[in-house]
């Protein structure tokens, strides 16, 4: 699972610390896009509305797989281990 997060935080796919809503999700995912919060909340949620019983699985989901941008900026800092 760290591989997955540490390929999302590469492309720049981390939820976001601030103007947050419930985890960051729409907020980074926004932020990845060029878009503001508000717009990818009002597009994520008309896709979720597009693919049918998807609203229970995307969100968390990706809650659980995108890095927080606290977590990934420590990630940067620390030098990778040797080995």
């Amino acid at each position: 699972m760290n591989d997955i997060r540490q390929a999302f935080a590469r492309h720049g796919l981390v939820r976001a610390r601030d103007r947050r809503v419930l985890g960051g999700v729409a907020a980074g995912l926004g932020r990845r896009l060029g878009l503001e919060p508000w717009t990818a909340r009002i597009l994520f949620v008309l896709l979720l509305l597009v693919l049918p019983g998807s609203q229970l699985l995307v969100y968390p989901i990706l809650w659980i797989l995108m890095p927080s941008e606290e977590s990934s900026e420590a990630q940067v800092q620390q030098p990778a281990p040797a080995g």
